[in-house]
């Protein structure tokens, strides 16, 4: 049986999805915290259990029979480890045999705001001796996709990262990631640092929406004080606009790309270009 956490959120329901199609549906437990919202999954078949991370009570239930787990990484900043920890001791009492985390590039050097849970999470999962693969997911481009609507409207990208690449792909690549390792052997004790095949630009991202759109569109590189005052301005939470700066300035130091082929080996097949992405933002 294979588990997979946060099922309803958008890398679990792929990932889901994606095995729904490669094993039987009866071998996937996918795990939610509002049972209701999972309609669409319980559809395909699979299993729908109830594991809320701020509830230990609903987790080792929630795992019962698990042979391996993906925990998706929560997304409420400042909880992540508690909520983490008691996933990871709660698959160690269900007696799960391997333990996919879903962390960040880079975890163990990165400087960018959400790397020190997801650093402190690998230690979790280490200590537990329960045999795990970490998924250093980079950057999703569905990040961008209110950028590239803004861009549309206003004819510019604007942000603070200067020449820095990113090395982002669609969520659905690292969710066909996940599922490769979910669904064959030899990823025991593993890191995989997760890229797209060839890093991306400010720049090249509006050359690309300009391109594919038929209207031009440019990219406003800013400081970074009068980029975390615009976005404030526009009505963003000072917490969010403050994370979207340091994301820039973590672009522009190089923490976002990686020439690490790993995802292209687990895919089998090259990275989703930034052209095919954009496209796909495009349509909505």
């Amino acid at each position: 049986m294979i588990v997979v956490t946060g099922a309803t959120g958008h890398l679990g329901r792929l990932v889901v999805e994606a095995l729904a199609r490669k094993i039987p549906a009866d071998q996937i437990v996918a795990t939610v915290r509002n049972p209701e919202k999972a309609g669409g999954l319980a559809a395909l078949g699979v299993h729908v259990r109830t594991a809320d991370y701020d509830q230990p009570s609903t987790l080792t239930e929630a795992f019962a029979g698990a042979e391996k787990l993906l925990l998706v990484s929560g997304s409420e900043i400042g909880r992540r480890v508690p909520q983490h920890t008691a996933v990871v001791r709660a698959a160690k009492a269900a007696g799960v045999n391997h333990l996919v985390y879903t962390s960040v590039l880079g975890a163990d050097t990165s400087t960018t705001v959400v790397a020190p849970e997801h650093r402190a999470t690998e230690e979790v999962v280490r200590a537990s001796g329960i045999p795990f693969t970490f998924l250093r997911n980079g950057w999703y481009t569905e990040n961008y996709e209110q950028a590239v609507a803004q861009a549309l409207a206003t004819g510019a990208i604007l942000g603070s990262a200067g020449e820095g690449k990113v090395g982002g792909v669609p969520r659905a690549d690292y969710a066909d990631a996940a599922v490769k390792v979910l669904t064959s052997t030899g990823h025991d004790n593993t890191v995989y640092e997760l890229a797209a095949d060839e890093a991306w630009s400010y720049a090249d991202l509006a050359e690309s929406v300009g391109r594919i759109a038929g209207k031009p569109i440019s990219y406003q590189d800013v400081p970074a004080e009068q980029h975390r005052a615009i976005l404030l301005g526009a009505g963003l939470p000072e917490p969010i606009a403050n994370m979207l700066v340091d994301n820039d300035r973590a672009i522009a130091a190089g923490e976002l790309a990686s020439d690490s082929a790993d995802l292209r080996a687990l895919l089998g097949r090259p990275t989703t270009s930034l052209d095919d992405a954009v496209a796909a933002l495009l349509k909505g």
